[in-house]
């Protein structure tokens, strides 16, 4: 099975969330998280530090991630897993794949105009929300 990772990253203050414009297809033109390819061989956590780093310039030294839930598409012989942190300050990011900014919380990440993943972004953020005490317990 081929493993993709989505990391879904937040302000310090938890309210404002990193996006991107994505390039390229699949879903070129919209609204995404950043995320990638998990490489043979590599962990699945060093995966989701290894792809923030190469698109946003967040280090490890940055935010600690969680993981917060998988998506298997048996068909596809894909899974996906999603991941979730807090910035521990704040920092300028940068990337050269898709453009970068900062979002805040209050749009309609269903919208399937807007956002890419066939409504997958509300979805994740609905469970951050649901397991935000959990995910955040030891963030000050």
């Amino acid at each position: 099975m081929k493993g993709y990772n989505v990391i879904i990253i937040f302000n310090k203050d938890l309210d404002k969330l990193l996006l991107c414009e994505r390039r390229k297809n699949p879903y070129g033109g919209m609204i995404n998280f950043v995320g990638g390819k998990i490489e043979k061989g590599e962990s699945n956590v060093d995966a989701a530090y290894r792809e923030l780093y190469e698109e946003t310039s967040i280090t490890k030294d940055d935010v600690k991630l969680v993981h917060l839930m998988d998506f298997v598409y048996h068909l596809d012989e894909t899974y996906v897993e999603v991941w979730v942190g807090k910035l521990n300050k704040d920092l300028e990011v940068k990337g050269e794949e898709n453009k970068l900014f900062w979002s805040t919380l209050d749009h309609d990440f269903f919208d399937l105009k807007i956002y890419a993943g066939e409504g997958n972004m509300g979805h994740m953020l609905e469970h951050v929300k649901l397991n935000k005490d959990k995910i955040f317990k030891n963030e000050s």
